[in-house]
Parts: C-alpha cells; structure tokens; sequence
C-alpha cells in the first residue's frame, strides 16, 4: 500500500477534543440513549446487530454526534468494501479498525477514519506506527492507555492526533494521557462522558 497523502484533520474532531477530551466507547446499541443525552461529541459504536445497525446510526446524527463505527466489532460486517460501502450508505460517517488497509479504504470513501493500535512490546509499536504512517487515519486509539507514558515521543512523531483508551477510570487518568500528549481518551465509563477540558484544569 502506498502512503496516503497527509491531509488535515477534520475541523469538526479538532473543536470537538479542544472541549471535551472524552470520547465515548458505546458497546451495544444500549447505551445509545444515554450517550445521545451526554454531552460528549465523539463516540465508537460496537457490537450493535447488524439489523439494528442503521437505527442505531442514524439516533446518533439525530443527535449531531460524530460515530466512528468500529467494524472489527459489528457482527455480519466483513473486510470487503462492499461494507464499507453499506456503512456510508446508511449514514455512517466514521470508521475505526486494526486494519491500516480498511482505513485506506474508508478514507478514500469520503468517512473519517480511526485506527486502534494495540501495543504489547517496543517491536509491535514500531509496527503499528510504520502502519499509521501508510493510513494516515484522522484519529490514532492507541492501548492500553498506560502504555502511553513509555511512547509519547514516538505518538507525538506520528503526526496525528491521538486517544488513550483501556482502564481510562476517573478523571486522573485523562489529566494523564493529556499529559502525554494525547488529544483525549476513549473509555465506556459513563461517568465521564460529561466531563469538560475546562473542568479538569480548573481541578
């Protein structure tokens, strides 16, 4: 695969971290409701049924909320660009995966695009990052968010703006990943999905 041209990051992500750091990890279409009534922007929709996907989508723009929906994670979606294809044409307007592949091809479709990395050991980063530097997705999920403290001049290298997501519990844990460097976290802790970017500095 050849890189991707770098392109700019969506002005709509850029505002919508600069006010809330929290993106919201939905698993299953209920917690939709609850997230619809949040304030969080951002979201990451998985394991929602695939006849219940289009629903579920379209209660989130109702919302005016910015959905990456994670197909690694949506029974009865596969890897193929026809779901792709199916995603856009019900009204998704983002895409998370693994896959440096999907996210070339999701990019190319006109949807944001979201690439999770999963770092186990130095070898597996500097794979993940070659990856991202192919993609160049408009959001990086880097886990466990830990790991963040031990890669951050690495992250910051990549270019592109990044969440922290696994064991994100309280607001400590967000200053943290902030710290490093992070655009925010993801986490499907509830309880912080009101908070503010505001709050947490004055705190």
């Amino acid at each position: 695969m050849n890189p991707r041209p770098k392109r700019p990051v969506d002005p709509r992500l850029l505002s919508a971290l600069a006010e809330h750091p929290v993106m919201a990890s939905l698993v299953g279409a209920g917690t939709v409701h609850r997230f619809t009534a949040s304030p969080a922007p951002l979201g990451i929709l998985a394991s929602v049924p695939l006849g219940e996907l289009e629903a579920t989508v379209e209660r989130t723009r109702a919302a005016r909320k910015i959905v990456f929906v994670n197909l690694d994670s949506t029974p009865g979606l596969g890897h193929d660009p026809g779901a792709l294809t199916y995603l856009k044409g019900i009204g998704a307007v983002g895409v998370c995966s693994t896959r440096a592949a999907i996210i070339d091809r999701a990019a190319g479709q006109g949807l944001l695009t979201m690439q999770k990395v999963f770092v186990t050991d130095r070898s597996n980063l500097q794979r993940s990052f070659q990856s991202i530097s192919r993609s160049r997705p408009d959001l990086v999920q880097l886990m466990p968010a830990i790991m963040l403290r031990y890669m951050e001049q690495e992250a910051r290298d990549l270019g592109v703006p990044y969440l922290a997501a696994g064991f994100v519990r309280d607001g400590d844990d967000v200053r943290e990943a902030l710290r490093h460097g992070a655009a925010g976290v993801c986490t499907s802790d509830e309880g912080l999905w009101n908070l503010r970017r505001s709050a947490l500095h004055a705190s």
